[in-house]
């Protein structure tokens, strides 16, 4: 039990420092109170006329993802390649086992349009042209309610 000792002591300092930081933010912290010097424009001066787009697409995040998984990738590699030799065959069926855990993650980030960037071609059944008895029978003929054609009174200068 004496071995786990520090442990404990740093789980229990983790915890607080984490309730006092959290406290002292919400006593110290300053209110937010809007002023004309907050809400003005940020360095420039100039008013922007549209607004900043608020979220990135989600395709960013997956190159990003697609850049760590080979960006680790070859920092396993190169200190493999370098003691290669002495490894002998286990080296080489792990580095397998990585080779393929990291085709998978690239596999699936292809699946899911990490490297798709256009907008997506779908192809599209022809419909045939909508008209006026296609929409009663998609409609319902009991729910059409027919016009008559209606004569006008003759007014003056007109042929009665």
């Amino acid at each position: 039990m004496a071995a786990y000792l520090p442990i404990l002591i740093l789980l229990v300092l983790a915890f607080l420092f984490a309730a006092v930081s959290f406290a002292a933010s919400a006593l110290v912290a300053p209110k937010k109170r809007p002023t004309s010097a907050k809400v003005a424009p940020y360095e420039c001066g100039i008013v922007p006329g549209i607004d900043p787009p608020t979220r990135f697409p989600v395709r960013f995040y997956l190159v990003a993802i697609i850049f760590i998984i080979f960006d680790i990738e070859v920092v396993f590699l190169y200190p493999w390649a370098v003691i290669f030799h002495q490894l002998r065959s286990f080296g080489i069926i792990e580095v397998g086992v990585f080779a393929a855990a990291v085709f998978t993650a690239f596999v699936f980030l292809v699946g899911n349009g990490a490297l798709t960037w256009g907008p997506s071609k779908r192809l599209v059944d022809a419909s045939p042209a909508r008209t006026s008895s296609s929409t009663i029978a998609r409609i319902g003929a009991d729910r059409v309610r027919r016009v008559e054609p209606t004569t006008a009174p003759a007014g003056p200068g007109q042929a009665a």
